[in-house]
């Protein structure tokens, strides 16, 4: 009976391994290329959420007064 419990070594038969890391380091140059994201959308969340739980505190401090 085959052994199936793991791989044996660093033999990857199949390449898969060696397909990614040349994937991963062919789109590393591209990645830093790309401008860094505009800070609006995050102000934007970061705003709503303390919104969020301000009205999460008052609804809260309203039902136990």
């Amino acid at each position: 009976m085959a052994n199936n419990q793991g791989p044996q070594g660093n033999y990857d038969p199949a390449g898969s391994t060696q397909m990614f890391r040349a994937f991963v380091d062919e789109g590393a140059p591209a990645q830093s290329r790309q401008a860094a994201a505009p800070a609006g959308p995050r102000i934007g969340l970061i705003v709503g959420v303390v919104v969020a739980v301000v009205v999460v505190a008052a609804v809260a401090w309203l039902a136990l007064a």
